[in-house]
């Protein structure tokens, strides 16, 4: 659901950097004020699970792929504030050093997926896990807001190419939501999976919204981050080549030739391949490497920086 540069025009992309600008904003003075000290490299593990998870397309019917948001899974990990920050770390890794996603369309981008997926599928979640408790209502409420952060984000994604006249909205909505309810299904799926894997564990506490420091809470930073680093090696390459939501739609609605190919500002792993090497997998697979740790690196940092903040008189 990444947009490219030339689907929005400029009125679109500045009001959506606004409201995301807003959003983290929000999301910032919150973690500055409440991030527990030892939350802080988790964020980075999710962040860097979360990006290599993004490059595992899976074959959705009708020849079209879709992949994790990942969106209300770190809601449900580390609270919708600090899921707002790893999903705009992700984000901005991918457009600026993958082009996954148009610098112009950043903004739209970050609104949709961090700000959106997080703070609407958080309330999905938070409602569910009131009407039903333990561990089985965890994973429900989990699968449900997943699917409903999916079809809420593309939703806003039809609004934004409607505002800017690339497509009708009747269009654009029928198509992009009925897409991403498809999609929706794999993202409850692999999000309720990874809850109910992490719920056997000391690492969630009866009530979310925070990951517990166990006994093994170094460990499960390692594990967290090795996990990340073998998916986005071994098993990236090997993703669904077909396109995306956003993409089907944009050739079915005919508006794909909008897209701007050569991104507005270099990136140095365009299309995820690293330049030089001979072998497409392994190019990919070392792209996807670097990518995890830079957002592992970019979310901590910026958690650290806060949480340094937070502990000054």
């Amino acid at each position: 659901m990444h947009i490219p540069d030339g689907f929005i025009d400029a009125k679109t992309a500045l009001a959506t950097a606004a409201f995301s600008a807003a959003g983290l904003g929000m999301a910032l003075r919150q973690i500055k004020r409440r991030m527990p000290p030892k939350q802080v490299p988790l964020m980075g593990m999710t962040a860097a699970f979360i990006f290599a998870a993004q490059m595992l397309n899976f074959p959705v019917a009708a020849g079209t792929s879709g992949h994790l948001t990942g969106s209300v899974l770190a809601c449900v990990l580390l609270g919708p504030s600090a899921a707002v920050i790893v999903m705009s770390s992700v984000l901005i890794v991918q457009c600026l050093l993958f082009a996954d996603g148009g610098i112009t369309a950043l903004g739209a981008n970050v609104f949709n997926m961090a700000v959106i997926a997080s703070a609407g599928g958080y309330g999905i979640y938070a409602a569910v896990r009131k009407l039903f408790s333990g561990v089985r209502g965890r994973i429900a409420a989990t699968a449900f807001a997943a699917w409903c952060s999916v079809v809420l984000a593309s939703v806003c994604c039809a609004g934004e190419l409607a505002w800017s006249k690339t497509v009708p909205w009747p269009a654009a909505v029928t198509a992009m939501a009925g897409m991403h309810m498809v999609i929706g299904l794999g993202e409850a799926l692999i999000s309720a999976l990874v809850i109910a894997a992490i719920d056997r564990t000391d690492f969630l506490p009866q009530e979310p919204p925070v990951l517990s420091a166990g006994r093994s809470y170094s460990e499960m930073i390692v594990f967290g981050l090795l996990v990340s680093l073998g998916l986005a090696l071994f098993v990236s390459p090997f993703a669904s080549s077909w396109p995306d939501g956003l993409e089907k739609t944009a050739a079915f609605l005919g508006f794909d030739h909008k897209a701007i190919e050569q991104p507005f500002v270099p990136t140095p792993f365009s299309n995820y391949l690293i330049p030089g090497i001979g072998s497409a997998s392994a190019a990919t697979g070392l792209a996807g490497a670097v990518g995890a740790v830079a957002v592992f690196g970019l979310s901590f940092l910026l958690a650290r920086f806060l949480d340094k903040s937070a502990s000054r008189p």
